[in-house]
Order: C-alpha cells, then sequence, then structure tokens
C-alpha cells in the first residue's frame, strides 16, 4: 500500500470522488448480492440501526449533497432519522440504487464545496465497513480502496485542525502525518495497522487489535463523535 507523503499539504479535491466511486465499485455489488433478510441484521457499530439504516442513511445523505439540500442541521441524528423514515417504503433495491447515483455523482459537488462536504465521502466509506463488518466480510475496514481513505483522513483531520498524530503503519514506509500541522502542539504517536487507526477515528470498536498509542487518549481521536 502507497500512500505519498507529500498529499497531506495541499487539499485534493478529487480525492473524496475517488474515493466514493472506488468504494461504489467494490460495496455495491456485495450489496445487490446479499440476501434480502441480510439488511435486517444489526449494525454494531451504529447502535439501534440496521444494515437497511446505515444505507439509507448513506444514500439520503448523498443524495442531499448531490441536490444541494444542506440546510441546517441537516446531518444531526435527528435529520438522520428522518431520512430514515422517509424510506421506510422502499424496497432494497431501491435503497442500494439511490446509494449508487450518489457515489456516482457525489464527487464533483464535494470537489467544488472547498473541503467542508469532504468528511461527507470519509464517512460514507466508513459506514461501508460498518456494513461489512455486519455482514461478517473481511477486511471491513480496509480494501483496495484503504490508501484513499488514509489521504482524505489526513487531508479531513488537517482541515479541522484535529490533534497532531504521526501514525507509524504495519505496510507504511513512512510516518502518516494526521491533524493540525501548525507545531504548536507536540504530535501523538499511533503504531499499529491501518483499519485499526480508521476504526478510532471513526469511533469504532476496534475489537482487541494490537496497538501502541501515545500522546492521546482514544477518544481525542474520533472525529464524527
Amino acid at each position: 500500500m502507497t500512500t505519498p507523503a507529500d498529499v497531506y499539504e495541499v487539499r485534493d479535491p478529487e480525492l473524496p470522488g475517488r474515493l466514493l466511486t472506488a468504494e461504489r465499485d467494490a460495496l455495491i455489488p456485495l450489496l445487490r448480492a446479499r440476501a434480502e433478510e441480510d439488511f435486517a441484521r444489526p449494525a454494531a457499530a451504529c447502535p439501534g440501526w440496521t444494515v437497511r439504516d446505515v444505507l439509507a442513511h448513506c444514500s439520503a445523505a448523498l443524495t442531499r449533497v448531490v441536490e444541494s439540500r444542506l440546510e441546517k442541521g441537516v446531518f444531526s441524528p435527528e435529520a438522520n432519522d428522518r431520512d430514515i423514515a422517509e424510506r421506510a417504503g422502499w424496497t432494497h433495491a431501491q435503497i442500494v440504487d439511490e446509494l449508487e447515483r450518489g457515489m456516482t455523482e457525489a464527487g464533483p459537488v464535494i470537489a467544488e464545496a472547498g473541503g467542508v462536504l469532504d468528511a461527507v465521502a470519509l464517512g460514507e466509506w466508513v459506514h461501508a465497513g460498518d456494513v461489512r463488518e455486519a455482514f461478517g466480510e473481511p477486511g471491513a475496514y480496509a480494501g483496495d480502496s484503504l490508501p484513499y481513505a488514509l489521504t482524505l483522513l489526513a487531508q479531513v483531520t488537517r482541515e479541522k485542525g484535529h490533534l497532531p498524530l504521526h501514525a507509524d503503519l504495519d505496510d507504511l514506509d513512512e510516518p502518516l502525518r494526521l491533524g493540525d500541522a501548525a507545531g504548536d502542539r507536540p504530535p501523538a504517536r499511533y503504531i499499529g495497522d491501518a483499519p485499526t487507526l480508521v476504526r478510532l477515528y471513526a469511533g469504532r470498536p476496534v475489537g482487541g487489535a494490537s496497538y501502541e498509542l501515545a500522546g492521546v487518549e482514544e477518544g481525542e481521536l474520533n472525529i464524527f463523535g
């Protein structure tokens, strides 16, 4: 896996779209191949939601981005619940169709937004991992699109001014630099694998994974909490 170090300093506006289309090509065929009852499985990473709920939330969020319906509070828990409820009468196939369209069309809109929507693409990728985990698929937060996700994670944490962290990942030659690069705070350090790092930043259970974290508490890393 390669993630060039020099990509972290300047925002790549096309990166969220590349991540979404890469994940679309992996996730949509998986969803279309699953049995109807699999959509009722609980999504452990999203307490109270089923797989169907996660997918409905994801498809609704991307549709809002594509249609520029981003009023204040649009991604609040209450708004998420309303989006899911509005799709209660839809078939699973209709939700997957909407998700596929959103993952295809949202990239250019996110690119033009100047960075404020970059985290939406990252959140969609994380939710795809939530779904794979609910299905019992291996590599829930990994796969071919992981390098894009790591680069976007570095980009989003920098844009948010998140606490600085240097991550020594098992399969990267150079540390992944995340968060504020101003140098006002010594960077925390992480040693371990990339999927576990993603789980920490997304507030997902790490499942007993082995890693080292110094200079920061686990809960401080969560960018979606």
